[in-house]
């Protein structure tokens, strides 16, 4: 590995930890030539998946465009980064296992909703409306009778 200071070509490992759930190793290094430490992170590199979009173009899969779209949602909302990266990483994960080439954006935009509406309906209104482009206040209103009657329920 490359010293990020001096651009040597070799290190030593000094630790190595599992961290982001197991999902990444954290490596701690030192430089032999000028001794100074630095950390590097290893992941498995997944295979890539296509997303559907609705005029049928594919493009790669991007987990920061979900980010972004929630944390637009949850503006102002108590809900925290570390929440909303929760959210990102369960969809991400769950696509990942699904053994799937393709999904859907549909499909992407359900998984959000689905767990935006358990974290904060709110934010669940607010990225429904957007995602699901509501056309008039009717259409906002019968989306909140729907969570209105599902929490009765």
């Amino acid at each position: 590995m490359r010293c990020p200071y001096c651009g040597y070509e070799d290190s030593k490992v000094i630790d190595t930890r599992p961290a982001d759930e197991g999902r990444t190793i954290k490596r701690r290094r030192e430089c032999l030539k000028c001794q100074k430490r630095f950390t590097t992170f290893e992941k498995v590199e997944r295979q890539p998946i296509l997303v559907i979009k609705k005029d049928n173009r594919r493009e790669e899969f991007d987990r920061s465009k979900i980010l972004n779209g929630i944390i637009k949602a949850c503006q102002k909302r108590p809900v925290s980064i570390e929440q909303m990266n929760k959210i990102v990483d369960e969809i991400e994960n769950e696509i990942y296992n699904s053994m799937r080439d393709e999904i859907s954006s549909r499909e992407i935009g359900e998984m959000v909703m689905e767990k935006l509406k358990k974290l904060d309906e709110i934010s669940y209104v607010r990225f429904a409306s957007v995602y699901r482009q509501f056309k008039d206040i009717n259409t906002f209103i019968e989306e909140l009778q729907k969570l209105l009657t599902e929490k009765i329920e």
